[in-house]
């Protein structure tokens, strides 16, 4: 099942200094937001931080609201986030819960490391 299915998260250094890319693969649901956040949170934040969604095919309310947070957390401490590459059933979560206009949103990473 598509909800069952593990999250992984790899981080890697953005080409512009001061950049971290965190690329998702699998779903961003309740069973998986734990680990995400732990991962998220795990280090000193950077100038931006792009998040790549282009391998998550399935997000539920639980991890829009762990994104929603984590946003929060980076504006409080002056970090940039960027979240590229959501696919059209994920960016339906995204217009219907309205959050299309608060994160900032781009089609590919190396569109949101110009945006640095």
């Amino acid at each position: 099942m598509l909800n069952d299915a593990p999250l992984s998260i790899e981080r890697a250094e953005g080409k512009v200094h001061g950049t971290i890319i965190f690329r998702f693969t699998g779903p961003v649901t309740l069973r998986n937001v734990f680990g995400m956040q732990d991962q998220l949170r795990g280090n000193e934040p950077p100038a931006l931080t792009i998040l790549d969604f282009s391998g998550v095919p399935y997000m539920d309310s639980t991890g829009m609201g762990a994104l929603i947070n984590h946003y929060v957390h980076c504006q409080n401490r002056g970090v940039r986030l960027v979240v590229a590459g959501v696919n059209s059933r994920v960016m339906e979560l995204f217009k219907i819960m309205k959050v299309d206009t608060v994160i900032p949103l781009v089609a590919t990473v190396e569109e949101a490391e110009g945006k640095a």
